[in-house]
């Protein structure tokens, strides 16, 4: 028996029904999208424009506490070729680095910020060091160490007034810090400048 055939309207079905139908996607989120956008601007050269449009967006971010988003944006305009934009995209690196590095760090008593002071203080971050030993010593405010360590910062950061009154409070405490002072080579260049030198050497008093 003859194989019936198809009508117009039956093929017209089979084709309707064989057609792909198009999957629905999700617009990408905005990480994706600056994402995928430093990615386009690192595969093209890098012109004077695009990287004061890099640091332009990164600086929203930065604003915007978006610190990760910023730096990447930074990083992009810090190899640009205006010297100007690109100096100031590396210092905001630096400073994304930071403040992403103390998101990390968890502070709960006097002696956390006291260590991570010293730990700023032998990087020679001083201006960071004195925040977090004048929050330790808000919290331990009769701990000897505490007003040595500030001494130590306010010294190095040219604070030579209250760099004074807090190593003259750490003597009072613990009187063992006035030979730790006269060792301290960080101490040094004040030592023989009044009144540091009769603090650290008070039987030249006598002289």
């Amino acid at each position: 028996m003859p194989d019936k055939k198809k009508s117009p309207a039956a093929k017209n079905t089979d084709r309707r029904m064989s057609k792909p139908q198009g999957s629905k996607t999700k617009p990408p989120d905005e990480r994706t999208v600056a994402t995928r956008e430093a990615a386009v601007a690192v595969a093209q050269p890098l012109t004077a424009s695009r990287q004061l449009g890099s640091f332009e967006a990164a600086m929203k971010l930065f604003h915007a506490r978006k610190l990760q988003e910023a730096r990447d944006q930074f990083q992009i305009a810090a190899e640009g070729p205006e010297r100007d934009v690109a100096q100031r995209a590396g210092l905001h690196i630096a400073m994304c680095d930071r403040r992403l590095e103390q998101a990390t760090v968890s502070f709960k008593s006097a002696e956390d910020y006291y260590n991570y002071g010293i730990a700023l203080i032998n990087a020679r971050n001083v201006g960071e060091a004195r925040l977090h030993l004048e929050k330790a010593l808000s919290m331990a405010p009769g701990k000897d160490h505490v007003h040595y360590a500030l001494a130590l910062a306010q010294a190095l950061s040219g604070d030579h007034l209250n760099a004074y009154e807090n190593l003259k409070r750490a003597i009072e405490l613990e009187p063992r810090n006035r030979l730790i002072a006269r060792q301290d080579a960080d101490f040094g260049p004040l030592a023989n400048q009044s009144p540091f030198d009769l603090l650290l050497f008070p039987e030249k008093k006598g002289w």
